[in-house]
């Protein structure tokens, strides 16, 4: 397969988890700010600013979250929805500056001493659980110059992103054009092997010629030395046969050979009797 070789390009980009970018973290944060900013500070039914500061919070961290998703095969399709939810964030913090100027209230600025500690703990701070304690405290001056803050620190990370995301577009191209590399490397992989294989044809045909003949000349060793083993076995035969014979024939004598030395010193008995006989006759 195309992907388990190192060689060939990858049709799919490397997968990132979005929960561990730091501009989707302050993203979230900025959601709930925002809904709580709403919450306390914008009425139900009289300010139609309330539904457009939580779509515009909402647009920045959903679009992020589809872009990345979508970043896996298209990163022309990640790139527009990363800037879209970027733009989202750009007007939820316009919004925020609105209402500052329209109730006449303060923006933090170098010098003032709010700004460095809001700077320091937004730059150091990313996650949700960080913030959740003052959503219910900060007043609605503290809460839009975090909002602003966050915002503005959100479009610097993603702005670096998407020159990232960029340069690999231009260096990489599109789905289109990976799954082109992916598919001619592959192909070239493939005609390279077939080319090898098929210089090694030759070599790999003649070491076939070589064992086959090896292979023919211990077949007839094989029949030979089968042929010698059964002539070996046919002389054993004859052998075996002989001592048979020859057994039988030294059995025979040595039975008779037996009854003749029985008869012999029956008749040696008999002759001793008849001499003991005549001799006391005498």
């Amino acid at each position: 397969m195309a992907d388990s070789n190192p060689d060939i390009p990858k049709v799919l980009n490397q997968h990132t988890v979005i929960e561990n970018l730091y501009f989707y973290q302050k993203s979230d944060v900025i959601y709930q700010l925002a809904f709580a900013f709403c919450d306390r500070f914008i009425h139900l039914y009289k300010d139609r600013t309330r539904d457009q500061v939580i779509q515009a919070a909402r647009s920045g961290k959903q679009n992020f979250t589809e872009g990345m998703a979508d970043g896996l095969t298209s990163t022309e399709m990640q790139l527009k929805l990363i800037n879209v939810g970027r733009a989202s964030l750009q007007e939820l913090r316009e919004d925020f500056e609105d209402y500052i100027k329209s109730r006449h209230l303060r923006f933090y600025q170098a010098g003032d001493p709010e700004y460095d500690p809001m700077l320091d703990y937004c730059r150091r701070h990313n996650r949700l659980q960080e913030y959740e304690p003052f959503l219910q405290q900060w007043t609605d001056e503290q809460m839009c110059n975090y909002g602003i803050t966050l915002c503005r620190m959100v479009d610097k990370m993603v702005t670096s992103y998407l020159e990232r995301l960029d340069k690999e577009f231009v260096t990489m191209g599109g789905i289109k054009e990976r799954m082109h590399r992916a598919r001619t490397g592959y192909r070239q992989q493939q005609d390279e092997r077939l080319k090898q294989l098929e210089a090694e044809r030759p070599q790999l045909e003649a070491q076939l010629q070589e064992l086959q003949q090896q292979k023919q000349e211990l077949q007839q060793q094989l029949q030979a030395q089968q042929q010698q083993l059964q002539e070996l076995q046919q002389q054993l035969q004859v052998a075996r046969d002989m001592a048979t014979q020859w057994e039988a024939r030294y059995n025979d004598l040595k039975e008779r050979a037996l009854k003749a030395y029985y008869r012999q010193q029956e008749e040696i008995e008999e002759l001793k009797k008849r001499l003991e006989e005549k001799g006391g006759k005498h």
